[in-house]
């Protein structure tokens, strides 16, 4: 079956740290780029940082210098660091595959709650 999981979600306090996980038995990372969006209540989904097959990285305003994107195609997984995590960071955490040369969003995982309180 041809599907992204998501995984490492849960609750933290603001300043913490969470990872999160992407990784899928039925679909190849490898040159692929590789994206998490979030979506919080009330708000549109917004892209948190990418990563594109050869590598290089793109991330949102909101998380620049706290949020650090790998992958590791050997085990066709990608990885969300997540430092200095604040309140707002609160949301639903989705993992996106998009194929080279396209521009659309090929395959989205289910989401994972992340939820940064005291």
């Amino acid at each position: 079956q041809e599907q992204l999981v998501e995984s490492g979600g849960g609750l933290v306090q603001p300043g913490g740290s969470l990872r999160l996980n992407c990784t899928s038995s039925g679909i190849v990372f490898r040159f692929n780029t590789m994206a998490f969006y979030r979506q919080a209540p009330g708000n549109q989904r917004e892209l948190v940082a990418s990563i594109a097959g050869h590598g290089d990285t793109n991330y949102g305003d909101s998380v620049k210098d706290r949020f650090t994107i790998s992958r590791d195609d050997a085990k066709n997984a990608v990885y969300l660091q997540m430092t200095s995590l604040k309140s707002e960071d609160t949301a639903v955490y989705y993992c996106a595959l998009r194929r080279p040369t396209t521009r659309r969003w090929a395959y989205w995982g289910p989401g994972t709650q992340v939820t940064v309180s005291s």
